[in-house]
């Protein structure tokens, strides 16, 4: 059973794995995943009540609340006051503490030792407004220090209060050197004061927080957009009248009327009228879908028109939920390659304290003065920067998943993301996958009696089927005058064929395989599409080709998968003529053909034994074994609730180029990663020895607690900006592996609106050879790119079928 929490009061990825620890301790709680950049806890236990989750995470320093974090900027508004009330005390304090060293004016009372105790006073007094303004690195830092799980927080409260304390004892000196007489001790004190420290450190970490803060709200803004998708009130009949009620109050199996560039609240079924539906913020399509009477509409898409439907399902049980829900699952989970940055970031800060410590009583030891031995142990808790490597890989995980969702591409988990950047092998299902999955006859061969009297028995046998070849050739029958007559005792045999008793003789449909096993006699067919065989008793009817047409963007997908160093495998049940047929016009030199569905998952283990990293692509329905089976599995294709669960990539849209998308942003991803873990350990690795004063005797060099601050805080925001740079991914086909294609531009007569248009794009992308079409309304055209010559006769046929007139053709 899964819950998700709201945790307050983390600042950096020791407190995550504090929070983890203290959830993982309660007994029954099997796994816990925190989500630093959204400050949400996803627990996943045995029936564990709330409380006892509460108890041990606040016993830990923390606090948490069931349900997500409020979505929005609001949380900046404080911190933007605690950044404004530093830096308008700052800039005075260190025009007041430096100025006199670079020649500002009115300083000159400051270089009189008599002055030691004012000078002192006036920095004291800028800098507590400072202190109180940013007093959360202190009731959060300080109390973690007690609790033995010091954060990042502990290291900036402990390096900030050195300095105030040493400060505070040197105003104590300079009162008593004054009150002797001694204002030569009292001057020489008055230049050790450290305020302008311990302010420099306050402010600059509130500024790397502030522009962290900033840069992490971007990561989330796919998610949030997604939220924001779905409109917040519905207008449905009750009792015949329209009623806005909130959409959090409809229930299943209300009537919801929608109105053109509305927003669909829930999922449902139209039950009356028709319209254009822009999907394009679900799946990345864009160009909008018509949608009739009994098709499925889903919350999240805008109607172009207006219509009735009603809802079937609601709340949290929505396709547009399910997506928020995988996303923020994939941000809560954990990548493998991670697994070392958190293995640190779990015993940082009590080494870094430890390395302070070490560091400043070195250099005591060394004879240097307690002011330069303080100041190395400041610069080193202060530069030390867990967060950096706690956000290495969280981070480019959430604008990865948020970008892919942007795509229509939903990713399960990171672990996955990073998997499929790994591997070397994708198996791909031919049927629905590189084919658009909608297969039509092609031939008909008739080997007894007429081609009316075979199409009747086909028609009457398949009638009863489900398979896309049967409703093709049921399909083909009904163009051509035949109403099938009602089949009894109907039989189907998976991977085979089906039979049935038309007019009282057993009838048989199928392959070759099927024809053998029920003893009938036939000369095998050598067919570019599917042959299907069609007998009556033990007498062969005859053979209808079924074809099924290749996806315009399949060969580009192809090439780019092979670009990207893939070993591209076609699998299929088809035949084996079928299949090298379809690999030949794809460029796929491996065909695995004639593979029934439950074999397909053998076919995967098989190359992983071979030591392959293996991508499955199929359509989640009848490959759900060898998805599951894959190290990746991807369904292409929209989601069914049996592809969310046996892929790990689900495909929105039917798009093989969708696959090159989404290795080429799990590639990315991972380089990212690794750019973030490589700067965050080895600006640790630099910074700390530098800090630390280990260049000092050879070089020179030595860093200053205001220096090391700016570095500590800009780390943080260079690892969060380089994630942010996963924003910019693109998924556009490069124009060199687009299909060479012909254009042709047809003016038409009759087109009046979106649903027009519609009509007209749908019925020019079914002629053989037309790889798109692209209405323009206004100017009464469409655009057409041809893989094939399509004679104009076609097109006058196919545009005058749907109801309008073609003028010209050029």
């Amino acid at each position: 059973m899964k819950k998700t929490y709201s945790v307050s009061g983390m600042t950096c990825s020791a407190c995550s794995l504090h929070v983890e620890k203290a959830a993982k301790s309660v007994e029954g709680v099997n796994s816990a995943s925190v989500n630093l950049l959204e400050n949400r806890l996803v627990v996943d236990s045995d029936d564990v009540s709330d409380d006892r989750i509460r108890q041990a995470v606040r016993a830990a320093g923390y606090d948490l609340v069931l349900g997500d974090t409020p979505r929005g900027g609001a949380s900046l508004r404080p911190m933007q006051i605690r950044l404004i009330v530093s830096f308008a005390f700052l800039i005075p304090l260190m025009y007041v503490s430096m100025g006199h060293m670079w020649g500002f004016p009115l300083l000159e009372w400051t270089h009189d030792p008599a002055n030691a105790g004012i000078f002192a006073l006036v920095q004291l007094c800028l800098t507590i407004p400072i202190v109180i303004a940013n007093n959360k690195y202190y009731t959060s830092g300080i109390p973690a220090l007690f609790r033995r799980a010091p954060n990042m927080d502990s290291l900036v409260a402990m390096g900030s209060l050195a300095a105030l304390v040493y400060g505070l004892y040197a105003i104590y000196m300079i009162f008593s050197a004054l009150a002797t007489g001694d204002t030569a001790a009292a001057g020489t004190w008055s230049m050790d004061l450290y305020f302008e420290s311990a302010a420099m450190i306050l402010s600059l970490v509130t500024i790397g927080k502030y522009l962290e803060a900033r840069s992490k709200g971007k990561t989330t803004e796919a998610v949030r957009k997604l939220i924001d998708l779905a409109p917040k009130t519905a207008t449905v009949l009750r009792s015949g009248v329209e009623v806005i009620v909130p959409a959090e109050e409809v229930v299943v199996g209300d009537l919801i009327v929608v109105r053109p560039g509305a927003g669909i609240p829930v999922d449902g079924t139209i039950t009356e009228g028709s319209a254009p539906i822009d999907m394009s913020a679900l799946t990345g399509e864009s160009i909008p879908v018509v949608k009739n009477s009994g098709d499925a509409v889903s919350a999240g898409t805008i109607s172009l028109g207006s219509f009735t439907f009603r809802a079937e399902k609601v709340g949290e049980d929505t396709t547009l939920a399910a997506i928020v829900e995988l996303v923020q699952n994939a941000n809560a989970s954990k990548a493998p390659i991670g697994q070392l940055a958190d293995k640190v970031s779990g015993i940082f800060v009590p080494l870094v304290m430890t390395i302070a410590v070490v560091s400043g009583g070195v250099w005591l030891l060394l004879g240097e003065p307690f002011t330069f031995s303080l100041s190395i142990a400041i610069s080193v808790l202060v530069i030390s920067c867990p967060c950096a490597l706690g956000l290495a890989t969280p981070v480019a995980i959430m604008v990865a998943t948020g970008k892919a969702a942007s795509l229509g591409i939903l990713i399960k988990s990171a672990e996955s993301l990073e998997t499929a950047g790994r591997a070397d092998t994708i198996l791909l299902d031919k049927t629905g996958t590189v084919t658009i999955g909608k297969p039509e006859v092609t031939e008909v061969v008739t080997l007894s009696g007429t081609t009316e009297d075979l199409l009747l028995i086909a028609a009457s046998v398949e009638s009863a089927s489900e398979h896309p070849l049967s409703k093709a050739v049921v399909t083909y029958a009904g163009e051509h005058g035949i109403v099938p007559v009602k089949a009894q005792d109907f039989v189907s045999v998976p991977g085979r064929g089906v039979s049935a008793s038309v007019n009282g003789k057993i009838c048989y449909a199928g392959n070759a395989a099927f024809m053998e096993e029920n003893g009938i006699s036939f000369t095998p067919a050598n067919m570019t599409g599917t042959p299907l065989y069609f007998a009556s008793g033990k007498e062969m009817l005859g053979i209808i080709s079924v074809a099924d047409r290749i996806r315009p963007t399949s060969k580009a997908a192809i090439a780019g998968l092979q670009n990207l160093g893939l070993d591209v495998i076609l699998l299929t049940g088809d035949t084996k003529t079928v299949a090298e047929s379809i690999a030949g016009q794809l460029s796929i030199s491996n065909v695995i053909a004639e593979v029934m569905p439950a074999e397909k998952e053998g076919k995967v283990r098989a190359l992983q034994e071979a030591g392959h990293h293996v991508i499955m692509v199929g359509d989640g329905i009848n490959d759900s074994p060898s998805l599951a089976r894959a190290d990746v599995g991807i369904a292409i294709g929209a989601g069914s609730d049996i592809a969310l669960e046996s892929a790990d990539y689900v495909l929105m849209k039917s798009d093989p180029w969708d696959i090159v998308s989404a290795i080429r942003l799990s590639r990315a991803t991972l380089r990212n990663i690794k750019e973030n873990l490589f700067w965050a350990f080895i600006y640790n690795t630099i910074g700390i020895p530098l800090a630390a004063g280990v260049f000092f005797v050879p070089f020179g060099w030595k860093l200053s607690p205001g220096f090391a601050a700016l570095a500590m805080s800009l780390s943080s925001v260079c690892v969060v900006l380089n994630a942010l740079r996963l924003r910019f991914f693109t998924s556009e086909i490069p124009t060199t592996s687009k299909e060479e294609t012909m254009k042709k531009v047809l003016t038409i007569d009759g087109m009046m609106c979106e649903h027009c248009k519609m009509t007209v794009e749908k019925a020019l992308s079914r002629i053989p050879g037309v790889v798109s079409a692209v209405v323009d309304l206004k100017a009464k055209t469409a655009a057409v790119e041809l893989s094939a010559e399509v004679s104009d006769a076609e097109f006058t046929k196919v545009i005058s079928e749907s109801g309008y007139t073609i003028l010209s053709i050029k």
